[in-house]
């Protein structure tokens, strides 16, 4: 008989002490620094409202990148981004949708409905509100509806998580049912064909369009994952039991080897690169 998976140990107070020296390494926010930054983005709001299509695309660069003054009967796009790269799409009626590294988006308009999937990554949608023409998200096993509101769905091998920025998601599983309504400063991840309970998020913090992420008790291989989105270096899957450590808290996302190495001293694993390619190993 084989031996059982020997799981990682974890010292509570050493989690405690790496996760700090973490924080305090990638510029975990201060309460002032939130204060400013939502006072920065209350005063930009304005300005960007402002702003033309041709301005916004300019700022983003790419050739598929391209808008539609009118919403024709029929109208569809499927446009992707490398590891590093990120991308805006501005759909036909204006909506707009932000695309992560790695990430694949197919968009289409027919009659009267507006459908995306996400095949792959993580994107923002900002989509504009039409009574008669709902916009639905198929990402994964979950499906996120809405007629006019703001939202992130991340996609990864195991779940499929939605945060609402503005307005209201009918988020359910494929399918399935129940699903549940998330509103605006909540979020829900969809595993195992379940919906999670809505819980509350602080949508004026950054997040990786700003180059952070907030692992939300996250598990390591969907951490790595995000991180791997970067393009900054290939990063390889973690094992199990590795893979399903639980990780909290708020970190840049700009060097995600001193990250992860930050986080292995608090859970007994080291980070190795070879080839220009980290991975984890588990203390022995």
């Amino acid at each position: 008989m084989m031996p059982a998976a020997r799981q990682p140990t974890v010292d509570p107070n050493a989690l405690n002490d790496a996760l700090q020296a973490a924080a305090s390494r990638f510029g975990r926010l201060s309460d002032e620094q939130v204060r400013a930054m939502r006072h920065k983005r209350r005063t930009a709001t304005a300005a960007v409202a402002s702003a033309s299509a041709a301005a916004v695309l300019a700022l983003v660069g790419g050739p598929w990148l391209t808008s539609t003054p009118a919403v024709p009967a029929g109208w569809s796009r499927e446009v992707a981004t490398k590891a590093g790269q990120q991308g805006t799409l501005t759909l036909a009626d204006g909506s707009t949708v932000r695309l992560n590294g790695a990430t694949r988006v197919q968009v289409s308009y027919r009659g009267d409905r507006r459908t995306a999937r996400l095949l792959q990554g993580q994107a923002f949608f900002d989509v504009k509100h039409d009574k008669a023409r709902p916009f639905t998200v198929y990402a994964g096993a979950g499906q996120a509806r809405v007629l006019g509101t703001a939202f992130d769905v991340d996609l990864t091998r195991r779940q499929v998580a939605l945060a609402v920025y503005r307005g209201a998601v009918g988020f359910e599983p494929v399918g399935k049912a129940p699903g549940t309504v998330v509103r605006a400063g909540y979020r829900s991840a969809i595993t195992g064909g379940v919906a999670s309970a809505p819980a509350r998020f602080d949508a004026a913090l950054p997040d990786w369009r700003q180059g952070w992420i907030d692992t939300a008790g996250m598990r390591l291989d969907d951490l790595v994952e995000a991180l791997d989105r970067q393009g900054n270096v290939r990063i390889a899957r973690p094992a199990e039991p590795l893979a399903s450590v639980r990780v909290l808290g708020r970190f840049r996302t700009d060097n995600p080897r001193q990250l992860l190495g930050a986080i292995g001293e608090g859970f007994g694993f080291t980070v190795r690169e070879q080839d220009g390619r980290l991975s984890l190993e588990a203390a022995k």
